[in-house]
């Protein structure tokens, strides 16, 4: 049953320079515990709509379309639904706990504010519920560490605290935001391992530029290029094919691809390109995608690609 569904989803940030378009006209629909991975280079846009399904962007923005959460429209919504909505029904764990953690509060304080948002409970409960979801997230001496400040916290336990905030209210869907980025290897795949196990019957999309840790976590890839998808398929048929031109060079990219960079650098969001987004850096590019722009083609069923090369195919 399909859980999320958003529909010409536009984020633009004004600026002196002109409008930043972060986040372009994006369909998506994701089905009750699917698990999406979002992948594209830095500064794609993934943040940004991962921000907006929340509703956590507080800057001025120009944003419309629709993210319909079980048929309710987030973007409609007033401040104390949203309120009712965050942390109980949708989720999120922040990147960079270090900045994301409060350093003047005790992990167990800021644990214990999570869990309260939705639910009156004693102190002493609220310190025993802290204490368990550390516990669940598999930070050793927990009783301690809830007493202890960021400062006192590796990376690898900043990312168990901020997961442990993330999961305390229970929530069925959540946006998780880069949460093995600057971890070493064998941190990270401990993180990995934890992701798998509170991930079970939830709803969830991992923003991640790590390919391995997306093969290992989802269900489904979609990717994305100056804030449009161009390609959306099974994690399994994804990295065994990658059919648009900038997915295969993502991929490629990669250091257990042979780190061949993609030629050139992404246009601006500010002026961005006529026709396909792609072209001025695509190997494969013809007149018709200078001037053109692709729609989503479907593909082999239930994969999507944005790319003339599968014209022959019916639009999305």
């Amino acid at each position: 049953m399909s859980i999320l569904n958003v529909k010409d989803l536009y984020v633009g940030f004004p600026t002196a320079d002109g409008v930043v378009k972060a986040v372009n006209s994006i369909d998506l629909c994701l089905e009750e515990k699917e698990i999406l991975g979002l992948l594209g280079e830095s500064g794609s846009g993934k943040t940004v709509f991962g921000q907006a399904i929340m509703r956590l962007i507080k800057d001025k923005i120009e944003m419309h379309g629709q993210i319909l959460y079980e048929g309710q429209d987030v973007l409609e919504m007033d401040k104390r639904k949203l309120r009712k909505m965050r942390g109980k029904k949708l989720g999120m764990i922040m990147q960079n706990p270090g900045s994301s953690l409060n350093p003047s509060y005790t992990i167990g304080n800021q644990i214990g504010e999570a869990l309260t948002v939705h639910n009156k409970m004693k102190k002493t409960e609220v310190k025993r519920q802290s204490i368990k979801l550390l516990e669940q997230v598999k930070m050793q001496n927990p009783e301690k560490r809830a007493n202890e400040y960021v400062h006192q916290f590796s990376g690898g336990m900043k990312e168990r605290a901020i997961i442990a905030m993330g999961i305390a209210g229970n929530p069925d869907f959540m946006v998780v935001d880069e949460p093995t980025k600057g971890l070493d290897t064998l941190v990270k795949y401990k993180v990995v391992r934890l992701m798998k196990e509170i991930s079970q019957d939830k709803t969830m999309i991992l923003i991640t530029h790590d390919l391995d840790v997306a093969q290992e976590l989802c269900t489904k890839i979609a990717i994305l290029y100056l804030g449009e998808l161009v390609e959306i398929a099974p994690v399994d048929k994804l990295f065994e094919k990658q059919l648009h031109p900038y997915t295969q060079g993502f991929f490629d990219s990669m250091p257990k691809r042979g780190m061949i960079p993609i030629e050139g650098t992404p246009d601006s969001l500010i002026n961005l390109p006529k026709g396909c987004r792609f072209h001025t850096r695509c190997s494969q590019c013809t007149e018709h995608c200078k001037n053109e722009h692709p729609p989503m083609y479907e593909v082999e069923g239930n994969r999507k690609v944005r790319c003339f090369l599968y014209a022959g195919s019916e639009p999305s």
